[in-house]
């Protein structure tokens, strides 16, 4: 990959569709898992498991606009003993069938794969009534359900070979626009593990999806500046990595977390969870504010909700002030 650097922090220098990584990745481990089989709710061209079904077209199921009836439906397959990979838009998947999910899913422990596109207020133009800001904290507080935002189109490859192996509930969050890339496209994805990506000690920002990338830029701008921080990629919010978080929090002693979802219910409340019951610390939460969003340009829409390297950089600036207090 072709990067800018100083010191240890890496720029991403180009972008990918995690969708089309998914795509990708579903088509190649089908041709080695005859177990694998995919659900689509009449999106497929925009999920991209059509990938999938112009190779496997006996092991995909166009259930049509009917939300309820997939996640059902793959539930069944899955006692069945196949690995159901079900995909829709996030706001349909997590919003319309969550009550199939909780039912069909999560109580019985069906291992069904839940992978959901165009999550964020980045599915831009398509306005509030298709951005997904909720979708995090709907399945967070399903028991037993493992909830995986890759920051990249690389950790999707990996998230999705990770699920494959795992047996139970998984819900996969992906988007509608490309991400910058930050991992090598052989990049083994752990569930359950976050990953420091950037080392210093004068806070911490931890950052899920599409902030990650941001958290680097902010990070690059800061140590020109003379400040180091550290930059952690969660990719797993449920289950979180509780020891990572507790470790920053005494190593830098000032924490900002960063998400494309409401800072109600998604990364920022699981940190700030961790933080208030094993180690007291200061935190900024940067995400979508409590309102909708509207219908805007992705970068537009970033910009005006501060969902940016630069907002970051002046969070990071505040929670430092506030751990001098």
């Amino acid at each position: 990959m072709s990067t800018e650097t100083i010191k240890e922090i890496v720029l991403p220098t180009r972008q990918e569709s995690l969708r089309e990584a998914y795509g990708e990745i579903l088509a190649e481990i089908g041709q080695e898992d005859s177990r694998i089989v995919v659900l689509d709710a009449d999106l497929s061209c925009s999920t991209k498991t059509a990938t999938f079904a112009k190779k496997f077209p006996q092991r995909f199921f166009n259930m049509g606009v009917a939300e309820q009836d997939m996640v059902g439906t793959a539930a069944g397959l899955a006692i069945g003993g196949k690995i159901p990979f079900a995909s829709t838009f996030a706001i349909f998947q997590t919003g319309r069938a969550w009550e199939q999910i909780r039912q069909a899913i999560c109580y019985p422990k069906t291992n069904v794969k839940l992978v959901a596109s165009h999550a964020g207020i980045t599915v831009g133009e398509d306005g509030a009534s298709h951005h997904c800001i909720e979708d995090l904290a709907l399945m967070r507080v399903l028991p037993g359900m493992t909830v995986i935002v890759p920051a990249d189109a690389n950790e999707t490859r990996g998230a999705i070979k990770a699920a494959v192996k795992y047996k139970g509930p998984v819900y996969i969050r992906l988007a509608r626009d490309k991400f910058p890339v930050i991992y090598e496209k052989n990049h083994l994805f752990t569930i359950g593990k976050g990953d420091r990506l950037v080392e210093g000690g004068d806070a911490a920002i931890i950052a899920t999806g599409l902030m990650v990338s941001a958290a680097l830029e902010a990070a690059y701008a800061l140590l020109k500046q003379g400040i180091e921080i550290s930059v952690v990629n969660i990719s797993t919010i449920k289950p979180l990595d509780k020891e990572l978080i507790i470790s920053l929090a005494a190593e830098c002693g000032a924490i900002v977390s960063a998400e494309e979802h409401s800072y109600i219910g998604g990364l920022g409340s699981a940190v700030a969870e961790v933080l208030s019951e094993e180690r007291p610390t200061p935190l900024i939460r940067i995400g979508m504010p409590d309102r909708y969003a509207f219908s805007g340009k992705p970068q537009q829409l970033l910009e005006y909700f501060g969902l940016t390297a630069a907002n970051l950089e002046k969070a990071v600036k505040q929670v430092i002030k506030k751990k001098k207090l």
